[in-house]
């Protein structure tokens, strides 16, 4: 793998200097330490997950709308004793052309899935399923956007099933009030010379919510409130009866010089209908909200922000099943590039003038 992918990097840059393309770098190194403390869940497991991802990129540039990237994302769990556990290939093209961005290939996921709510993915997908093979396409303006997108998570074999995610999302602003919308349908199919007893499964989600988001006008960086209603479609196609689970869903975000509260609220009826078959291979999103009543609140700190780099500790409670459970996330990104800097205003911190 890594003599396959010398090869392309060197390609890449003899390209870029043979036809005077620009050359373009990125360079990221993602560490997580996020210890989750559940005992005596009914849907949760306690565990602590660490590790460090290293994801350096090479490309070309051309017409200033065009790139063509050339990586890889490898991690390395706190405590094995493997340099490298997980590796996943970065290998996309990228346009981009005020109003439309379009990617293709296995691109990093932060890149262009940051914005889902943990109900679609929870917050180890980041950590453990890196980067997305498929494609992109996204229509932006004004800070409104309207995107559709494919993950295609498994290449059917004798040992694993045929699976991809189909998702789209939007989102329209008005003054400070704004309409948003996640969805997904996830299509899990058979192995190759599958069982009798082994059948399709397909699961969807959405969800619509309004809000508003007053952080503009007021001196706080983020004040912001959502309601929305969440739908679930869940089949397996060996019974054929669709279950369609739904819940109102609340998010409250507010944060000020470097001290911030996330608050998430789910009323309604049990998600995930089919969870525990196929290993639970079949959701990604978190399982407590296969719970009629879940609430979940992020004290956080953010010790240093840039859009280079970035210090953050979190402390999670979760109020579920008639209990107070606690997750605790501490988190550094470094994301270098070679790309033309735009002047950012500087974050301030509530502790700047105490030394």
């Amino acid at each position: 793998m890594y003599k396959k992918l010398s090869f392309i990097l060197m390609f890449v840059c003899c390209f870029a200097y043979t036809y005077s393309q620009e050359f373009v770098w990125k360079a990221g190194v993602h560490s997580f330490f996020d210890n989750t403390e559940y005992e005596g869940s009914k849907v949760q497991n306690s565990q602590t997950m660490a590790g460090v991802h290293l994801a350096p990129e090479l490309g070309i540039k051309w017409n200033k709308k065009h790139s063509f990237y050339v990586g890889a994302d490898l991690m390395h769990e706190f405590g094995s004793d493997k340099t490298v556990d997980y590796h996943d290939p970065i290998v996309y093209y990228e346009y981009s052309g005020n109003p439309f961005r379009f990617y293709m290939g296995a691109v990093p996921r932060n890149i262009i899935l940051d914005k889902y709510p943990r109900m679609f993915f929870q917050d180890s997908i980041n950590n453990y399923r890196p980067v997305i093979n498929g494609f992109f396409w996204e229509l932006n303006k004004k800070n409104n956007y309207a995107n559709v997108w494919l993950d295609w998570t498994g290449r059917q074999t004798e040992t694993r099933n045929e699976a991809f995610f189909m998702g789209w999302s939007g989102r329209y602003n008005y003054n400070c009030l704004y309409a948003q919308h996640f969805g997904y349908m996830f299509h899990f199919a058979k192995t190759k010379n599958a069982a009798d007893d082994e059948f399709v499964h397909d699961n969807g989600l959405i969800l619509t919510s309004v809000g508003a988001d007053f952080a503009k006008t007021t001196g706080f960086d983020k004040l912001e409130l959502n309601v929305g209603w969440s739908v679930g479609l869940d089949r397996n196609r060996g019974v054929g009866e669709w279950h369609r689970p739904q819940g109102f869903v609340s998010e409250a975000k507010i944060e000020y010089r470097g001290i911030g509260l996330f608050n998430t609220l789910y009323l309604g009826e049990s998600q995930q209908t089919f969870y525990g078959e196929h290993s639970n291979a079949l959701y990604w999103g978190d399982s407590f909200y296969r719970l009629k009543k879940y609430d979940r609140a992020d004290i956080y700190i953010n010790f240093f922000k840039s859009s280079a780099v970035n210090l953050k500790f979190t402390c999670s409670l979760h109020f579920a099943e008639s209990k107070v459970f606690a997750q605790q996330a501490l988190y550094a990104t470094i994301d270098l590039d070679n790309k033309p800097k735009r002047k950012e205003p500087k974050y301030k911190y509530i502790w700047d003038n105490w030394f």
